[in-house]
């Protein structure tokens, strides 16, 4: 087919259904949140950007797939996206690095506060289940912050190691702190802790689950002296190995998966505690997860099987616990869609605390595209932000006026025009009602 190339002059967006996160966010009141935070850093020039301008660009930028700072330029250039969100002017990428340049360790703490605590604030959801985990960033410069400790994919290499609670229930980030790559994965973990619990106000966490790598006598102290009802995974040490060959009385649970519940008493604890130990026989299951007891690499009893162990203080059924922990993978899941989609690996300034800040409002985008999925969308599995973008975000739009309204006119066949218009004229207002809490 032959054809020719020519221009117009007409404003056209490819984010045409951004239209329907705009209206979530006018529905929830979400740029008067952003001015009532009295901690966020001001704009000293007349000629700056507002400050709910820069928040809320920055954030649906993401959305369109920015996961670095040059990105943002994508959504600068759109001035359909402007008019749907009521921007007046669109701040470039180095408005957004001066901006969180300006943030210092005590406004991220109280900017971050001031924002995971309005979203618990406003779901109604009660007795809840806490998964915290860290994870690794790499970095390839010399950010502040950035320095050698446990790498798994890049070793040797710099990178921050950032601590992340998570809400399972709703899949929503509770809290976020950025640490410096040589941190343990249980550094400061009880302040984090008791930060996380402050955004919650009055509701209650059900059950904290939390990996090895905060296996520690102090956080099993801590947690109990709540009291809290928690869930952590075992390092197998030397003694705990030791322990684990003299259990007799393992309870099948499926095929090749043996259970058994005993009771454990580490050199440093001054208490016993409830341990539940799985089993998989590799023979029937040789993609289990799990430890081999490398205290008897070649013992044939216990070569063919991976082990795995939890310490708790719930009282429920040992199967419950191991079937309990296991849906903890979903945090696993969260950062990764953290990193590839939302560019939580990426956007990075020289300054630990304007990336800190950077990062925290990564985090806002997420949890606002969790209100989007759970009470907009209200699908049964909830799409990755990317498989949304091209569903639900990516049509073309311009706006046309008819007489004294201004129309905005998306480009979509009518099969779908139907559920288009069920996501604009869907009711939405604060506390924001879970069908099953």
């Amino acid at each position: 087919m032959n054809f020719e190339l020519s221009f117009t002059n007409k404003e056209i967006t490819p984010w045409g259904g951004m239209v329907f996160l705009k209206q979530m966010l006018d529905k929830i009141h979400f740029k008067e949140h952003i001015l009532s935070c009295e901690n966020l850093p001001t704009q000293n020039s007349n000629r700056g950007h507002k400050i709910d301008t820069l928040l809320e660009s920055f954030i649906t930028s993401i959305w369109c797939g920015a996961n670095r700072f040059l990105h943002t330029e994508v959504t600068r250039s759109d001035k359909v996206l402007a008019k749907i969100f009521d921007w007046e002017t669109v701040p470039g990428q180095d408005a957004y690095k001066r901006y969180f340049s300006k943030f210092t360790q005590g406004t991220n703490q109280a900017v971050s506060h001031h924002m995971f605590k309005w979203f618990f604030e406003n779901i109604q959801l009660n007795y809840f289940t806490l998964d915290i985990d860290s994870s690794v960033i790499t970095r390839y410069g010399h950010q502040e912050g950035a320095k050698k400790g446990y790498n798994p994919k890049k070793k040797g290499r710099n990178s921050h190691h950032p601590i992340i609670a998570f809400v399972n229930d709703i899949r929503m980030v509770a809290n976020f702190w950025l640490r410096s790559g040589n941190a343990s994965s249980a550094n400061n973990f009880i302040s984090f802790l008791e930060d996380t619990l402050s955004n919650f106000g009055n509701k209650t966490v059900g059950l904290i689950r939390l990996d090895s790598g905060f296996y520690q006598k102090e956080i099993l102290d801590y947690l109990e002296s709540k009291p809290k009802k928690y869930i952590v995974a075992v390092r197998f040490s030397c003694p705990f190995q030791q322990h684990v060959i003299q259990q007799k009385s393992w309870i099948p649970l499926d095929e090749g998966i043996e259970i058994c519940d005993s009771i454990y008493q580490a050199q440093n604890w001054d208490t016993p505690r409830r341990v539940v130990i799985v089993r998989q026989k590799l023979a029937r299951r040789p993609n289990a997860t799990g430890k081999q007891l490398s205290l008897f690499p070649e013992d044939e009893i216990y070569k063919n099987y991976r082990y795995s162990a939890y310490v708790t203080n719930l009282d429920i059924s040992a199967p419950d616990v191991w079937r309990s922990y296991r849906a903890r993978g979903d945090a696993e899941n969260r950062i990764k869609e953290l990193k590839q989609d939302f560019g939580a690996d990426s956007f990075n300034l020289k300054s630990f605390f304007a990336t800190e800040a950077a990062l925290i409002f990564v985090m806002v985008a997420y949890n606002l595209m969790s209100l989007f999925r759970l009470f907009v969308l209200r699908e049964k599995t909830q799409k990755s932000l990317s498989t949304l973008r091209y569903r639900t975000f990516a049509v073309g739009a311009y706006f046309e006026k008819v007489g004294n309204t201004l129309k905005l006119k998306i480009s979509l066949v009518k099969k779908r025009r139907k559920w288009f218009r069920g996501l604009w004229d869907y009711p939405l207002e604060l506390p924001l009602k879970i069908s099953n809490a």
